[in-house]
């Protein structure tokens, strides 16, 4: 019989991944177990509409992936995977035909921002000369900073709520609404501590690195993590659930890239009840609503700007945005939701037919919500682009029950791992040993429910897959002669 690997991960999402390859790297066997047909968790294409359009059904733009350390140091172009940047990042339409537009050069930016050009220089340009110190100590686990100074010179913006940062730093409504429509990524109550980060993180990864497509589909992303885990031994199993820990018999290690409320029952009881239950109270938080449109031609923008954004944001002023996510906290479906849009097909025609395009956009709702978003979401489209619905040839839906149904992941709908508001932060900043390990020294956790969160970076990964690296040489130090299986 083969000899079992080292290290089995559960689950080939990004961040499952990415612990692979690192492991992998000092030389430890590695499987990485995964239920689907397909790797790469919610990081997938398929063609859901008509014949000839390739969706993204979860993620599908990839600031995170580019910024990411551990991505950028496996050379994955060298794998197939090329990014396609469009030629502007962001744009946030208005009623009057207007956009706020944020390119990848702040002082294009800010010269869009009228009386807030100064102020978005003087906010900005400081936070881009420290992105080389600041992003991988934004994407590492809280309270390890190896640049405390620039990490201190964001966090004196970022504890803030959006809502208070933006009233009390911009005039206008085209900057205001900008940092809205980054920070309401972070699923919270723009009026909620820490939400005016996200925003400020997210423009600045639009200036420094831009909000990428993958070239073919997200799933050119996926491929290329699995062809770099081959190359260094590492396998990947597809059609594998792991149901249980009898799966798993015979590695030293097992690694979750899993719900925590998954890994709980998996886990059983090799896990103390105490832990168990704390993982099966893990705070999904809302939800989304995802719509996928195969169109006859481009969306009719009104704004000129939008035709060569890849990225939309459709909610009006930080007052709509911010009453839009505050029903949503509160357990409402808004009326006039916050929408999410992105056209990849207009930078990147293996999409779509010649001369057709697609457009998926979703909004936030509460978890399990069972209000059909169609409407209201086709509502906020049509507002910033007369004639939109004239050009819809088909439209694929996900509620957030199929969204769960689909990635086992996404429990309830949630697509970023869990609540990651400050109170997740101090309980990752508590955790001991790691916010990866658990009470079983053979049982690890990396999924987006860890630290640095949602997003498609991998550090989860990367960090759990430290975490278990530390642990094997204290245990081949202390103790030699230890075998630890789960």
């Amino acid at each position: 019989m083969p000899k079992p690997p080292d290290v089995v991960v559960v689950g080939s999402g990004p961040n499952g991944l990415a612990a692979a390859i690192r492991l992998a790297q000092s030389g430890r066997s590695v499987d990485v177990r995964e239920a689907a047909a397909v790797p790469g968790g919610a990081v997938r294409s398929a063609a859901l509409t008509l014949p000839g359009f390739l969706h993204d059904p979860f993620a599908a733009v990839f600031p995170l992936a580019v910024a990411s350390p551990f991505f950028a140091s496996l050379g994955l172009e060298r794998e197939g995977l090329r990014w396609i940047e469009p030629l502007i990042p962001l744009a946030h339409p208005f009623d009057d035909g207007r956009a706020a537009v944020l390119y990848r050069s702040v002082e294009q930016t800010a010269a869009g921002l009228g009386t807030d050009e100064a102020a978005y220089l003087a906010l900005m340009q400081p936070l881009v000369a420290d992105a080389p110190l600041l992003i991988p100590d934004l994407l590492t686990p809280p309270g390890r900073p190896c640049h405390p100074l620039a990490l201190a010179r964001f966090g004196q913006h970022a504890v803030r709520s959006t809502t208070g940062f933006a009233c009390s730093h911009f005039h206008g409504d085209d900057a205001r609404a900008l940092l809205a429509g980054n920070a309401a990524h972070s699923f919270l109550s723009l009026d909620a501590p820490l939400t005016a980060g996200y925003g400020l993180f997210l423009g600045l990864l639009g200036h420094v690195v831009g909000w990428p497509i993958a070239s073919g589909g997200a799933d050119h992303l996926a491929a290329a993590l699995v062809a770099r885990l081959e190359s260094l031994g590492g396998t990947v199993t597809l059609d594998s659930p792991v149901t249980s820990m009898a799966d798993l018999t015979g590695c030293e290690v097992a690694l979750f890239d899993t719900a925590p409320r998954d890994t709980a029952r998996i886990a059983g009881d090799r896990l103390p009840a105490r832990f168990r239950a704390r993982l099966e109270r893990h705070r999904m938080g809302p939800a989304a609503f995802k719509v996928d449109y195969a169109l006859s031609g481009p969306v009719p923008w009104a704004a000129a700007a939008c035709h060569q954004a890849g990225t939309l944001h459709l909610g009006g002023t930080l007052e709509e945005i911010s009453a839009a996510e505050r029903d949503v906290a509160r357990g409402r479906c808004p009326e006039r939701p916050f929408v999410l849009a992105s056209q990849p097909s207009l930078f990147d025609p293996t999409r779509a037919p010649e001369g057709q395009h697609t457009l998926w956009a979703y909004c936030h709702v509460p978890a399990n919500a069972e209000v059909d978003m169609t409407e209201r979401i086709e509502r906020q489209i049509e507002r910033f682009a007369p004639g939109f619905r004239n050009r819809i040839l088909a439209r694929h839906v996900m509620t957030p029950r199929d969204l769960e149904a689909t990635d086992a992941n996404l429990i309830g709908g949630a697509i970023n791992g869990g609540v990651q508001d400050l109170r997740a932060y101090l309980d990752w900043l508590r955790a001991r040993p790691s916010p990866y390990a658990t009470p079983n020294p053979g049982i690890y956790r990396c999924s987006a429910a860890t630290p640095p969160g949602g997003g498609v970076h991998g550090m989860a990964g990367f960090h759990a897959a430290e975490a278990i690296l530390r642990h094997d040489t204290r245990r081949r130090n202390e103790t030699p002669s230890v075998h630890v299986s789960v």
